[in-house]
C-alpha cells in the first residue's frame, strides 16, 4: 500500500382513512417529501450515491486490526502477528480477507479525538461534532435523508438491526429523518421486518388507487395549503416506512431471496447477514444505512476477544467489498468502517487495552475512495498521530463530498439558528480517487 405494539394503533393517522382521505398512495407520499425537503445538488459531480457505515461499538483496538505495531515492544504490539496486505504493508492477523484486498482499500492511521468515555465519542463519529450541551445534532444518516430524501419507495436511512445509539438519530432536524430500523437481526431464522407488513384488514390496493393525486394537490392547493399538508405528513413520515407500497421495496428486505452460496460466502452468521442486508438495500436504492456489529470494549483479554470475535467480520467485510464490486456498485458506494474511538498502546494488566482516542483507524471503500492506500500514521507504538492527523469533522466533510452535499451548508436549527452541517472539517484530498 502507498502511505497516504399494535400495528393500527402505533400508525394511527397512516392508516387506510389518513392517506385515502387525501387521495395519496405511500409513492405519492415519498415523492411529496422529497419534493418539499430535496436541495437540487449536481448529482454528475457526487462520487458515490451511498453509503453503508458499519460501527463497531465499544472502541476497537487499532492494533490488533488496521494498525499493528510488530516492531514495538511486547507490551505495546501484543501477543497477535500480523498478515501482509497486497503491497508488502502489515494489518494484524485477525484481518487476513481484508489484507488480501487491501488494494481496495484505503486505512486512515491517523484518526483522532479529545473524547475518551463511549457517549462522546459515539457522538463525534456519528455526527462529525463535539458534544454540546446547547444543541443535539444530527446523525450523518439523518443529514443525508434530509438533504436527498427517499429513493425508490423505499427510506433514505435505514439501521441494521436497530437505530444503534441517541446519536444515530435526527438532533435537531424533524424526526421524520430518523432512520428506519428493521427491529430484528437478519441472521435470524424466520427474519421478517415487522412494520412491511399491512395490518389487518387493509387492502393495498387501497394505497395505489389514485397516482394522480400529487398532481392535483400541487395544481390545487395554495402554497401555504400545500406547505401545511406535507407538514401535517412529516409528523407521521416516520411511521410512513411501515406501510411501503412497493413490492420491489418490500422485497428489498428479504434476505431469504439471496442464493444461498452467497449467504455462506459472507458467513451465516450475525456479522455476515447484516452486511448482506446492508448491499440488498443499497441496491434496491437506501442513501444511508448503519450496520451496528460486535462489543469491542476489550479492557480484558483482548488478543482471546479479537481472535473470538474478528473472523466473522473479516470475512463479511470483504464478501461485501466483493459483491458489490461484481455488481458493478462499489464505484457508487462508499463504505466506512468506525468506532468511538481505539485503545491504550500498553496492553494493562488484565491483557486488555483501555479506552484511547488519541489515535485510531478507519477503514473506506469504493465511493470515490482511493484502493491500495494508508492515510496518515500513528508513532511507533500507537500513541498519536505521527503523520496527517485526521478529525471527525473531516472525515464528515469528506463523506459529504463525495456525496455531492456541501458540508458547510447551513441548516435550520430551532429559534432559526443556522448551524452548518459540518463546522471545520477540512477535505482529506488525498484519499480521493
Amino acid at each position: 500500500m502507498r502511505c497516504l405494539g399494535n400495528p393500527l394503533g402505533r400508525r394511527g393517522f397512516l392508516t387506510v382513512g389518513a392517506l385515502g382521505g387525501l387521495g395519496l398512495s405511500m409513492g405519492d407520499l415519498f415523492r411529496m417529501r422529497a419534493q418539499a425537503d430535496q436541495k437540487h445538488y449536481d448529482f454528475i459531480s457526487a462520487k458515490a450515491d451511498s453509503v453503508i457505515h458499519i460501527f463497531l461499538p465499544g472502541g476497537i483496538a487499532h492494533q490488533e486490526t488496521f494498525d499493528p505495531k510488530p516492531y514495538s515492544p511486547l507490551e505495546y504490539r501484543g501477543e497477535l502477528g500480523v498478515a501482509k496486505t497486497k503491497s508488502g504493508d502489515v494489518f494484524c492477523e485477525t484481518v487476513p480477507k481484508l489484507a488480501a484486498i487491501s488494494d481496495k482499500l484505503t486505512v486512515i492511521r491517523s484518526m483522532t479525538h479529545g473524547e475518551a468515555a463511549h457517549e462522546r465519542g459515539t457522538h463525534n463519529m456519528f455526527t462529525g461534532y463535539k458534544p454540546s450541551p446547547a444543541l443535539v445534532f444530527p446523525s450523518f444518516g439523518s443529514v443525508i435523508s434530509h438533504e436527498y430524501g427517499p429513493r425508490k419507495n423505499l427510506p433514505p436511512y435505514v439501521a441494521i438491526p436497530n437505530s444503534p445509539n441517541e446519536f444515530a438519530g435526527t438532533g435537531y432536524l424533524s424526526s421524520s429523518y430518523g432512520p428506519f430500523s428493521l427491529g430484528a437481526d437478519p441472521a435470524n431464522k424466520g427474519f421478517r421486518v415487522q412494520d412491511l407488513s399491512l395490518p389487518n384488514g387493509v387492502d393495498m390496493a387501497r394505497f395505489d388507487r389514485r397516482r394522480s393525486a400529487l398532481d392535483a394537490v400541487n395544481s390545487h392547493f395554495q402554497e401555504k395549503q400545500k406547505s401545511d399538508a406535507i407538514s401535517a405528513m412529516d409528523t407521521f413520515y416516520q411511521r410512513a416506512y411501515s406501510l411501503i407500497s412497493s413490492e420491489k421495496a418490500r422485497e428489498a428486505f428479504n434476505i431469504e431471496a439471496e442464493d444461498g452460496g452467497l449467504r455462506d460466502k459472507y458467513g451465516r452468521n450475525t456479522a455476515g447477514q447484516r452486511l448482506l442486508m446492508a448491499r440488498r438495500l443499497v441496491e434496491a436504492g437506501v442513501r444511508f444505512v448503519t450496520v451496528t456489529y460486535g462489543g469491542w470494549d476489550m479492557h480484558n483479554q483482548i488478543s482471546t476477544g479479537m481472535r473470538r470475535d474478528m473472523p466473522a467480520l473479516d470475512q463479511g467485510l470483504a464478501a461485501l467489498i466483493e459483491d458489490l464490486e461484481s455488481r458493478g456498485l462499489l464505484e457508487r458506494t462508499l463504505i466506512m468502517v468506525s468506532s468511538e474511538f481505539g485503545r491504550t498502546p500498553k496492553i494493562n494488566n488484565e491483557a486488555g487495552r483501555d479506552h484511547w482516542p488519541k489515535v485510531f483507524s478507519v477503514m473506506l471503500a469504493g465511493g470515490g475512495v482511493k484502493g491500495g492506500l494508508v492515510y496518515g500514521s500513528s508513532d511507533a507504538t500507537a500513541t498519536e498521530p505521527e503523520f496527517d492527523p485526521v478529525s471527525p469533522e473531516d472525515l464528515a466533510t469528506t463523506m459529504y463530498h463525495l456525496l455531492g452535499i456541501v458540508a458547510d451548508k447551513e441548516l435550520m436549527a430551532p429559534g432559526d439558528r443556522p448551524i452548518e452541517i459540518c463546522d471545520g472539517g477540512k477535505l482529506i484530498d488525498g484519499i480521493l480517487a
